[in-house]
């Protein structure tokens, strides 16, 4: 998606002039971090941030939030991201992307931990509700792309989808987001139904 097409999206949602021109800086950030990089679709990567930010802009989070689902791969990419987007975005958008990281991190080693003690963790570490809804539209995009992943890694994803992230959008009252990812979810977890 080029920025003009992009721009396009966010004026629709609403978002302001000044807005949108913090977003091109980001926009233009993440798509240089991530230049070559591909999707196992064999997508361009940055396809997935540019989903997620424009998934938060519909949602009408505010420009600092949909600026973090731009650059919230790219400290996985490039370790000194983090610095570069704190000295070009402000401390703000730098929390908003450290905070989705660490929930990644404990995420990948939470794999034995019991249901209710990993969304007690995952919310606090999100300080900031905000960085609890990124993860939320950062797994809808993941499980709308689901199908590119291997197959015995489906249904893992799906059941962690349907009992933790679905969940957390049910207890924040995000109904819609609930309805999508359990309707995602079920795809691969009861193909015949």
């Amino acid at each position: 998606m080029s920025w003009e097409e992009y721009d396009k999206k966010l004026e629709s949602y609403g978002v302001s002039q000044k807005g949108r021109e913090l977003l091109r800086k980001a926009f233009l950030f993440a798509s240089r971090i991530h230049e070559g990089e591909k999707r196992l679709s064999g997508e361009d990567y940055i396809t997935h941030p540019i989903a997620v930010s424009l998934k938060l802009a519909e949602l009408k989070m505010d420009v600092p939030t949909i600026a973090a689902g731009l650059l919230h791969d790219a400290v996985e990419r490039e370790p000194e991201a983090l610095k570069k987007i704190k000295k070009e975005f402000g401390e703000e958008v730098a929390f908003l992307v450290d905070s989705v990281t660490k929930i990644r991190k404990i995420h990948a080693r939470g794999a034995d931990r019991t249901l209710e003690s990993f969304k007690k963790m995952f919310f606090a570490i999100a300080e900031d509700i905000r960085v609890v809804v990124i993860k939320l539209m950062d797994r809808t995009h993941n499980m709308e792309t689901l199908a590119w992943i291997p197959k015995e890694k489906q249904e893992r994803i799906a059941q962690e989808t349907m009992t933790l992230y679905a969940s957390i959008a049910e207890r924040l009252g995000m109904w819609n987001v609930k309805a999508e990812l359990e309707d995602l979810s079920m795809k691969y977890l009861y193909p015949e139904e």
